[in-house]
Order: structure tokens, then C-alpha cells, then sequence
């Protein structure tokens, strides 16, 4: 009788492997502030990266493309006046990144396709709710410019980025700083950890908890949490021992963890990435310099060691590259940007694959750029899954679409104070020359826009022109 030894699976052999040097993005001073956060986001276009900036808080945001050595004068994105502890693109706009600072505010800026020729300082929409620093940014997976927010005051805040204006606010839920916020796959529901020790699974419109989890892992460092996209949740954190610790937990029985692994005694806070079309999880810890990765199913252990990438350099943050932005062609499945002390390393998860043609069983139909929902409709209490795209031919990342912020009134919800004094201006009358200033004001935009691209593309010419006659 014959006994199968390996489990089989198809990502057994996935291999992790550094792009070459010159496909680096070097000179990069990441900021070496003291928080949990990956430093680094990732998406089709643009890689972003805080960064150290003397007098406030500053990330460079650069084109994919841009690889090799950085410019020490590129442009940053400089609007916060301490230091930046979060970044995160938004899913249904290439374009747009929101920034969450040691400032209180959330900062949400539009990215143009071109490199700009000054830094940029004006965001498209300023975010203010919070009392203390905001250490925690996620857009909503499927409803368009909702954004969540969550600081050092325990308060974790959901904003319409499209009004300016907060949707909801969660408050009375955590009673210590808030480690980490995820949301589930169709973004019905949150999973956050705290400082007390406590794993909440949150509905946000109901604003209460749905359930709880006291000491998922016995040990004081931070606890990380994540949905599955079956609706379990994947934890890390540390035993009574300060030996790294994974676990997997079903919300219908919240008491007992499905697996619970120890790993090693090393101290970096583990952060989990999960790729949800294939069901892999790879965990990066700060200070580390090794990817572990594993597959979760649902057949005892429920949760398999795959591999180790390791290298010799400890990582400062990571990146994950949405799947739509990968090469379908090489059989590419993750891609990590990993943060280094003064480059950003770029690192390929493959499955090793004979054929070169599409492989279906790798690639299914993955969430794509469009929302499923708009704002007001996810605040109603409709949830929908995200809108799925095909990778067959590669995806192609669309132009840069402009995030148009619609900011209500306030006046026009209070009632006037008291019988008004009849104004010596009609307004009327200056109506139309405010119309005509505001005209002009757009055009002269445009033209400054168009001109920063002109000096910009002059610039990438004569730069061609210089390399070529060395």
C-alpha cells in the first residue's frame, strides 16, 4: 500500500530571487522612525517610500520604471509637518496615495504620470479628526474613497476622501493604541489588534464588536491581524517564551485556534502579507533579512510551511506589489520591495514553470481598479464583492484620473444668526467675474502643468543627450 509523503501543491517550489543591481532604486534614505508600519507602498505605477526629511515628514514617490541611482534633488511629497508613519495607494486610483503622519492629519495627494520638477506640497484633501499622532492608513477594498484611519488617541475613523468629511468614528472599542486594522475581503468587516491583547472583529456601520479574542498569543510585543478570504483570521505574535508565534482562528469558534506554530525567538514584529488568489502568506519581520512563506488550506495543518528567502541584508520595511501588477509571463505570483538602509531591492516570487504560456491555475480573475461600490451606498449597508479582472494579456495600468474633491458647505446647514444687513454688493452682479477669476485661476493651472511636463521632458532628453556623448 502505497503512503503520499509530500503534500502535493503547486506552490511547493515557489523560489524567491533579487532583481540585478541595476534594476534597483539606490541611494534612498528611508526614515528610521521607530514604528510598525512597512514604510514602503506598492502599486502597477509608482513605488513609494518614507523617507528622512529634515523639518516635518516627507516620502518620494517614484515610476516604476525609474530604477538606479536617485537623483538626491528628486522631488518628494512634503505637506506634513512631522514625521510620515504611513502610506498607502489607493486600490481604485493609481494615482492617489494617502499619507497618515505624526501630525494628527491624514493627507490623501493626486501623483502625476510625469515626474514633477518641485516637490509637492499641496494635497488634494487634508483629513483632521484625530487628537494624536495617526500611525495607521487602509482604503476600503471595494467602496470608492473610503478611507480608514486609526491613531494614538484609540480612535479609528472612516472618511468619504471624495466630501472631506468623516463617515464614521469609532470610539469606546479600544482601550490602548491600536497596533494594526484589516479589512475582510469585501470590507463589511474589520479585524483590529491592541495593545490590551485583545483581536476585535469589528462591523464599522454597526459600530460594534462582533467578536473578540483575549490573548490570541501570551507575550507583550504587538499582535498583527489579518482576514482570509474565507473570513478566518491569520494572526502573528509572541509566547509567555518571546518566541514568534502564527495562528489561525475561525470566527464560528473564536475560543480555540485552528493552528498555532512557533517559529523562532527573534524579536522584529512579524508582518503578515496575503496573497488571496493563491492563499500564501509571507511573513516579513522588521530587522529580519528572510521572507517565510506558507500556504493556508483547509485540510490539517491548515497551515504549510512553504520556504525561506533568505539573504544577508536585515530589511528596514516592505512593500507588496497588488497581483495586477506582476508578469504573468514569468510566472511571477509576489513581488517585495524590500527597504534597505539607503536602496529599495525589489524581490521575485516565482513558480518554476515549464510552459510559457498563460497559466490559468496560477492567475485567476484578481480584483481590479474599478470600485464596486460608491461611498454612500457601503454607508447604507450594501456590501459587494470587489469586481474582478482577467491577467491573461497583462494588465495594462490606466491614465492618470483625477480625484475630485466636493467639499459641502458648512454654512449651508446653519440657520443665519439674525436679521441680516442688506449688502451694498449685489451678488448678482459679482457673480460672474468670480466665475471668470476661478476660469482663469484653471487655466493658468493648466498651463503651469503643462509646462513642469515640457521642463520635465526636456530634462529626461538632455540627460539622454549627456549619457550618449560620454
Amino acid at each position: 500500500m502505497s503512503r503520499r509523503v509530500v503534500r502535493q501543491s503547486k506552490f511547493r517550489h515557489v523560489f524567491g530571487q533579487p532583481v540585478k543591481a541595476d534594476q534597483m532604486y539606490e541611494d534612498i534614505r528611508v526614515s528610521k522612525v521607530t514604528w510598525d508600519s512597512s514604510f514602503c507602498a506598492v502599486n502597477p505605477k509608482f513605488v513609494a517610500i518614507i523617507v528622512e526629511s529634515g523639518g516635518g515628514g516627507a516620502f518620494i514617490v517614484l515610476p516604476l520604471a525609474k530604477t538606479g541611482r536617485v537623483d538626491k534633488n528628486h522631488p518628494l511629497v512634503t505637506g506634513h509637518t512631522a514625521p510620515v508613519l504611513d502610506i498607502d495607494w489607493c486600490p481604485h486610483n493609481d494615482n492617489v496615495i494617502a499619507s497618515a503622519s505624526e501630525d494628527t492629519t491624514v493627507m490623501v495627494w493626486q501623483i502625476p504620470d510625469y515626474v514633477p520638477v518641485r516637490s509637492i506640497t499641496e494635497p488634494v484633501v487634508t483629513l483632521e479628526g484625530h487628537s494624536k499622532r495617526v500611525g495607521i492608513i487602509s482604503w476600503h477594498p471595494t467602496a470608492r474613497n473610503v478611507l480608514l484611519s486609526a491613531g494614538c488617541d484609540n480612535l479609528v475613523i472612516l472618511w468619504n476622501v471624495g466630501t472631506g468629511e468623516m463617515l464614521l468614528v469609532l470610539e469606546d472599542m479600544h482601550t490602548d493604541l491600536i497596533y494594526n486594522v484589516g479589512w475582510n475581503r469585501n470590507g463589511s468587516l474589520l479585524v483590529t489588534t491592541c495593545k490590551d491583547k485583545k483581536v476585535r472583529v469589528i462591523d464599522p456601520r454597526k459600530q460594534q464588536v462582533v467578536a473578540e479574542k483575549a490573548k490570541p498569543h501570551d507575550g507583550a510585543r504587538p499582535i498583527r491581524a489579518i482576514f482570509m478570504a474565507d473570513g478566518k483570521i491569520f494572526t502573528t505574535g509572541f509566547s509567555k517564551m518571546s518566541e514568534r508565534q502564527l495562528g489561525l482562528w475561525d470566527l464560528k469558534n473564536f475560543e480555540e485556534p485552528i493552528a498555532l506554530q512557533e517559529m523562532d525567538t527573534s524579536n522584529g514584529v512579524l508582518l503578515p502579507f496575503y496573497d488571496p488568489d493563491s492563499s500564501i502568506v509571507y511573513l516579513c519581520g522588521k530587522g529580519d533579512s528572510s521572507i517565510r512563506y506558507f500556504e493556508i488550506t483547509n485540510e490539517a495543518p491548515y497551515v504549510h510551511y512553504l520556504n525561506t528567502y533568505s539573504s544577508k541584508e536585515p530589511q528596514r520595511g516592505m512593500g507588496f506589489m497588488p497581483k495586477r501588477g506582476l508578469d504573468v509571463s514569468k510566472c511571477e505570483i509576489a513581488r517585495f520591495f524590500k527597504l534597505h538602509e539607503r536602496k529599495c531591492e525589489p524581490i521575485v516570487m516565482t513558480v518554476p514553470r515549464k510552459s510559457d504560456l498563460f497559466q490559468d491555475d496560477l492567475y485567476p480573475d484578481t480584483p481590479g481598479p474599478e470600485p464596486a461600490l460608491e461611498a454612500d451606498e457601503w454607508l447604507s449597508g450594501k456590501d459587494a464583492e470587489p469586481i474582478l479582472i482577467s491577467l491573461r494579456d497583462g494588465y495594462v495600468p490606466v491614465k492618470n484620473r483625477e480625484l475630485k474633491v466636493v467639499k459641502k458647505n458648512i454654512l449651508d446647514n446653519k440657520p443665519p444668526p439674525g436679521p441680516r444687513r442688506r449688502s451694498t454688493c449685489d451678488p448678482d452682479l459679482s457673480r460672474p467675474a468670480l466665475e471668470e477669476v476661478l476660469e482663469e485661476i484653471r487655466a493658468l493651472k493648466e498651463t503651469v502643468q503643462a509646462q513642469e511636463k515640457r521642463i520635465s521632458d526636456l530634462e529626461n532628453k538632455l540627460c539622454q543627450f549627456t549619457n550618449g556623448t560620454d
